[in-house]
């Protein structure tokens, strides 16, 4: 398995052929272009890429705005616009990202595609689209690999709380309280969020401030739930109607989230559905689901494209790089460090 590199004005959006191999691996799932600054003609970028990762990496800050917007990543070297990344060698960065892809090829093309459909901008559709994917992938081979090798740990025998909910006048504030596992989103602290931000629900009147005790505000998913539900579909019906993100945007404009810590997963994916997301200094965002062979999958291809764009999002969830607090706030993933 491999990549392409090829010049802007040699590539057709239409030459870009996956290739599947008799094991029914692709087999060239990346194409990169080595250089955005010019483009055949605008009207050579009006369809749809092929179904391989386009990743566009440029020496300068200036690229052909059409096919910008039909690659899935864009990288140069200095001053992005809003659908690029920075950095300091955007063809060697360009090719550690295909390697991943090339690592990764069905989680990967499953993260570009359910972008490029723009599914994200109907908070159901979006919802739904990313379910479903998660599903399908939770029974896939890559996904297997990464927990064959990490076993699972004892769960634990006596439940304890997940959040603690206390109300001031009009302010409902919901704190998760399990520190000991890094406040990870398993499934009863999911249901006891969910009763807590019905009251808001019901109650116009309440603002929500959510926040998180010990050291970070979320792990993300519990590693020890994942794929535990035996029927992936099911899993995908639990999830598309229990849905803590979907709740979250409903009441953005009432929500306020203070995060800190190192925020993982659901911890980064859950707080981009609030109105405002407030951080303390030092905290950072991570994306792991890739390298496990998964996609976001509590929403967050739906809220964090919402806030930073598709572009930026296929190239974090893809990188598994970490954020810290000024990219974050510059990008606009949160509003504001105190």
């Amino acid at each position: 398995m491999s990549w392409v590199e090829v010049g802007s004005q040699l590539w057709s959006p239409r030459g870009a052929e996956l290739g599947i191999g008799p094991d029914g691996r692709p087999t060239t799932p990346v194409v990169i272009l080595t250089d955005g600054l010019s483009a055949p003609s605008n009207d050579a970028y009006t369809e749809e890429p092929g179904p391989v990762v386009v990743v566009l990496a440029s020496s300068s800050a200036e690229v052909a705005p059409a096919l910008a917007e039909r690659a899935d990543v864009v990288l140069v070297e200095r001053d992005p616009d809003r659908r690029a990344v920075a950095v300091a060698d955007p063809l060697a960065s360009a090719r550690a990202l295909a390697t991943i892809v090339c690592e990764r090829p069905t989680s990967s093309l499953s993260l570009v595609w359910l972008l490029r459909s723009e599914s994200y901008r109907d908070l159901r559709r979006g919802l739904v689209a990313e379910s479903a994917t998660y599903s399908m992938l939770l029974a896939g081979e890559e996904f297997q690999r990464w927990r064959e090798d990490r076993p699972r740990r004892s769960r634990e025998q006596a439940a304890t709380p997940r959040t603690r909910v206390s109300r001031d006048g009009d302010v409902l504030r919901v704190t998760l309280t399990h520190p000991s596992r890094r406040n990870a989103m398993d499934a009863q602290m999911r249901d006891e969020l969910l009763e807590a931000l019905e009251l808001a629900r019901w109650d116009e009147s309440l603002s929500v401030v959510l926040d998180a005790d010990g050291p970070c505000f979320s792990s993300g998913g519990d590693l020890d739930e994942f794929a535990t539900t035996p029927d992936p579909s099911r899993a995908h019906l639990i999830r598309s109607t229990a849905s803590v993100g979907g709740v979250l945007a409903e009441l953005s404009g009432r929500v306020l989230v203070r995060v800190h810590g190192d925020c993982f997963g659901a911890g980064v994916e859950l707080p981009a559905f609030a109105g405002r997301v407030v951080a303390r200094p030092g905290t950072t965002f991570t994306l792991p689901e890739i390298s496990m062979g998964l996609v976001p999958g509590a929403g967050g291809t739906t809220s964090i494209p919402r806030r930073i764009g598709r572009h930026r999002t296929t190239w974090w969830a893809l990188s598994g790089r970490t954020l810290d607090a000024s990219t974050a706030l510059t990008w606009g993933l949160i509003d504001a460090t105190e």
